[in-house]
């Protein structure tokens, strides 16, 4: 569904008709090849892990560490690096897609406990929806992020609940004051 998401809201701006699974699958290939430790994050997980649709402008992915990133392999597919934060990497594909790569250490464990999710015989590891639910709220009550970034991973966690609600359970009394305390 978030691929054809992606399709029609390029359409809607008059732009070519694109999407970011051929990236998706080749940054999964590159990082099996490389056996890089890594989880997909963000707007794409929540694909995963959500029946409700959702589109996103980018891919998301966690690493331990900025160093473990196959830069040369990622190059030779065509990547590039387009720019280096504190705790981000932004590359973009040879389709324009902006692939963001994170090592907050506050994602330490999703990358190691990731799961595994086949797409088109490309194995990618996608971030736990606990682990998900946890970062959604963390990010959406971040006030470094922009208001309407930190409006979505409220939404976004609530989708989660709303879908999984066995999540309830892994929350911490703060989380789950958080919550209720949103809008209705």
């Amino acid at each position: 569904m978030g691929f054809l998401l992606d399709r029609q809201w390029h359409w809607l701006r008059g732009e070519m008709e694109t999407t970011k699974k051929p990236t998706l699958l080749a940054l999964g290939r590159i990082f099996a090849e490389t056996r890089t430790p890594y989880a997909i994050i963000g707007g794409v997980a929540l694909q995963v892990h959500s029946p409700d649709p959702r589109t996103t402008i980018d891919i998301d992915l966690a690493v331990l560490s900025r160093e473990v990133i196959p830069r040369e392999a990622m190059t030779s597919a065509g990547l590039r690096m387009t720019g280096t934060f504190e705790h981000s990497e932004n590359w973009v594909s040879p389709d324009g897609t902006a692939v963001q790569f994170t090592d907050d250490p506050a994602l330490g464990n999703a990358v190691t406990s990731a799961e595994e999710v086949v797409l088109d015989e490309v194995t990618l590891r996608v971030i736990s929806a606990v682990d998900l639910l946890h970062e959604k709220l963390r990010s959406g009550t971040d006030p470094a992020r922009r208001r309407t970034k930190r409006h979505q991973d409220l939404v976004d966690a609530e989708t989660l609940l709303d879908a999984h609600p066995d999540l309830d359970r892994h929350l911490t009394a703060g989380e789950r004051a958080l919550i209720e305390r949103l809008p209705d």
